[in-house]
């Protein structure tokens, strides 16, 4: 195992991530997800994106070699949450019954938007290419950067205002759909 720190691939790695992450991307989607809920807990979404994805890097090909799961499968089950998600910003419904407030912290916020299928198959994938510490040393600076945009949520908020925050759902609830479509297709081969 590799275990040298190497700045370029660290760089490499972390423009990768954040590319799939695409936090700043999704904030139309976690103001939705803030305004349904009451609060998100920008500490609690950073930690489990942080274990989920780390435990994942290690053992998350092993998992779904045990329980008969593709890497395909996982990404068609988690472009359909996707699809769910901007369906809801689309039509401005709801389609989940779970009512508990704080629960998007976790899921949707922590997984599947910040590690979802995307990022998950993606850690997958450049493991095989990039050594272990730029990969973990990419998903920490990433983490912290997802941190960051949570926890100054309410100034991007007060900063769009409502218009600008309803606007943007619009037109992100389509892009993540068409995410969505893309990553199921890519899967499926339709």
């Amino acid at each position: 195992m590799d275990l040298r720190f190497d700045i370029i691939e660290i760089l490499k790695v972390t423009m990768v991530l954040f590319a799939v992450i695409d936090v700043i991307g999704s904030i139309p989607v976690i103001i939705s997800l803030k305004q349904k809920t009451g609060e998100i807990n920008a500490s609690k979404a950073s930690w489990v994106s942080l274990g989920i994805m780390i435990v994942f890097l290690f053992v998350g090909q092993t998992i779904l070699n045990i329980i008969g799961i593709s890497i395909g499968d996982f990404a068609i089950a988690g472009s359909i949450l996707i699809f769910i998600v901007a369906f809801e910003m689309i039509l401005g419904i709801q389609i989940s019954k779970d009512t508990m407030p704080g629960t998007a912290s976790v899921i949707p916020l922590a997984f599947p938007l910040i590690a979802g299928t995307g990022t998950l198959t993606t850690l997958l994938s450049i493991r095989a290419e990039y050594n272990i510490v730029s990969i973990i040393t990419a998903i920490v600076l990433n983490v912290i950067i997802v941190y960051l945009v949570l926890r100054n949520l309410n100034r991007v908020e007060k900063l769009l205002g409502t218009g600008g925050i309803a606007i943007l759902k619009k037109v992100f609830g389509i892009i993540l759909l068409a995410l969505a479509i893309k990553l199921f297709r890519k899967y499926t081969g339709l």
